[in-house]
């Protein structure tokens, strides 16, 4: 048999380019949302035989279908139901306090997210590494029903080790401890912390950790970058912060993370418990899982919705509100992003803004942790700067927030960075909040970040040498995936 298929391998070969590739070809023509996307990958697929189709199987696929997880999201029983309803606002409450724009984009919210938005929410700013770390761990030790932690990375180094013995003390006092971590992140650091929990019986998995040959094809390219923790269904954080030491100290990286308090965590812990589900089959949904809203009042004092995103029924969510916020700004938007790569409907939602009259203003790092996705970033800059918006270079450590307000009034905040992963790939993570007093903090965070940019623009761009500015659109070219 084996003498007889050396005969024919260039049949065998052709057969098998021929049948990849109609099935590679057929997929990229019938899911591609956009017309030039597919051509290119039907092309691809067409001019690299068997090679284009395994490419595309790699990372041309982005949707992922979980449509039974989603029927069955915890904040959907009764009890729990009737427990949320009192904190719905009142129709025309978000006009009354905010005016009419923002009115259109709660509704536009409402549409698309198919969370609500509920009053009743405390928000604190979580202002570095060493902060963030020391609340989580303050709230996993008073922790005495459960705690579910999901995030993209979560390193075995002293941060992480800290917070993985912190769980593991609660594990064997007797509380719930369930961790997710993505199958990506967890290879930050080897050996990963997965294997350090689960010597100790916690039960932790890795998000689309199923693989082949090292990959989970064809999801080998979505990956969950949601930081979430729930502590007994009444404390959340969640942001942009991973776990690992670098963010630790005054010379480590910056970032923003937050803790919520108030009807906004039933949905975080919906979300992270929608992972677990899909990941290792198991739903939480006994007594040790449910929501406690503790002293919050109906009203008072930010209004927040969460905005989950990802390459499933939640496609482009974030994407979707925030071409609203876009619309509707009468002021000014103001972005803190470590990666600012957003595609051209983006791009030009905040060129016509910035034609509008509103003071755009874009502040990212000098010095990237990516220099891959510096120079494609420096590539796009001349596009948005040509239309009114200003970007600023930030110095100092690299700073890895997310952060984002409009008028003064909305903020955007989570862990979606401003490109097209964040808005089209990962499972993201997000919150809307209708707060003048919080937008206010947000505000003078990103202004503190600007008080040591330094303004890119046009003229400087452009005197930059050829050779570097060919270089940045060459490596700009793959910033769909970077």
């Amino acid at each position: 048999m084996f003498e007889t298929l050396q005969s024919y391998w260039p049949e065998v070969l052709a057969v098998l380019s021929i049948g990849m590739g109609t099935i590679a070809a057929v997929h990229a023509a019938m899911t591609k949302r956009e017309v030039r996307s597919a051509i290119g990958w039907v092309g691809i697929i067409i001019l690299s035989p068997i090679v284009g189709a395994l490419v595309y199987a790699l990372v041309g696929v982005n949707r992922m279908r979980r449509k039974s997880i989603l029927q069955r999201r915890p904040h959907r029983h009764e009890a729990l139901r009737r427990v949320l309803s009192q904190f719905h606002l009142p129709a025309g409450e978000v006009e009354r306090q905010f005016g009419r724009p923002m009115a259109a984009l709660k509704v536009l919210g409402d549409r698309v997210t198919g969370n609500s938005l509920s009053s009743g929410n405390s928000l604190s700013i979580l202002c570095s590494g060493d902060e963030t770390y020391d609340a989580m761990a303050a709230a996993i030790e008073g922790a005495r029903r459960s705690i579910l932690v999901e995030t993209y990375i979560f390193d075995r180094d002293t941060a992480g080790l800290r917070m993985a013995d912190c769980l593991i003390a609660a594990h064997r006092r007797g509380v719930e401890v369930r961790v997710l971590v993505d199958a990506v992140g967890a290879r930050y650091s080897t050996p990963s912390i997965l294997s350090y929990l689960k010597d100790a019986g916690v039960a932790a998995a890795a998000f689309n950790g199923k693989v082949i040959l090292g990959l989970r094809l064809p999801y080998a390219n979505l990956r969950t970058h949601r930081k979430i923790m729930v502590v007994d269904g009444a404390v959340a954080f969640a942001g942009g912060m991973n776990i690992r030491e670098g963010f630790m100290g005054k010379d480590g990286a910056r970032d923003t993370h937050f803790r919520l308090t108030g009807p906004v965590v039933a949905d975080l812990l919906a979300v992270a418990a929608e992972d677990w589900a899909f990941e290792t089959g198991e739903e939480l949904k006994s007594d040790a899982w449910t929501l406690s809203v503790g002293e919050a009042a109906p009203g008072a004092p930010s209004f927040v919705r969460v905005i989950a995103s990802g390459p499933d029924t939640n496609l482009e969510c974030n994407h979707k509100v925030l071409m609203g916020a876009f619309s509707v700004a009468e002021r000014s938007i103001r972005i803190v992003s470590p990666y600012f790569l957003p595609d051209n409907i983006l791009l030009g939602a905040l060129a016509t803004a910035a034609r509008r009259g509103v003071a755009v203003d874009i502040i990212v790092p000098s010095q990237n942790n990516l220099a891959i996705v510096s120079h494609a970033m420096m590539a796009q800059f001349d596009q948005i700067l040509k239309d009114g918006c200003r970007i600023w270079s930030a110095k100092g450590p690299f700073d890895h927030s997310k952060l984002m307000t409009i008028d003064g009034q909305w903020s955007f905040i989570g862990s979606s960075n401003l490109d097209s992963r964040s808005l089209r790939l990962n499972f993201e993570v997000d919150l809307e909040v209708y707060d003048p007093h919080f937008a206010e903090r947000i505000d003078a965070r990103i202004a503190a970040a600007r008080e040591s940019a330094e303004e890119i623009t046009l003229e400087a761009l452009r005197h930059r040498p050829f050779i570097l500015r060919l270089f940045d659109r060459v490596l700009w070219l793959g910033s769909p995936y970077l």
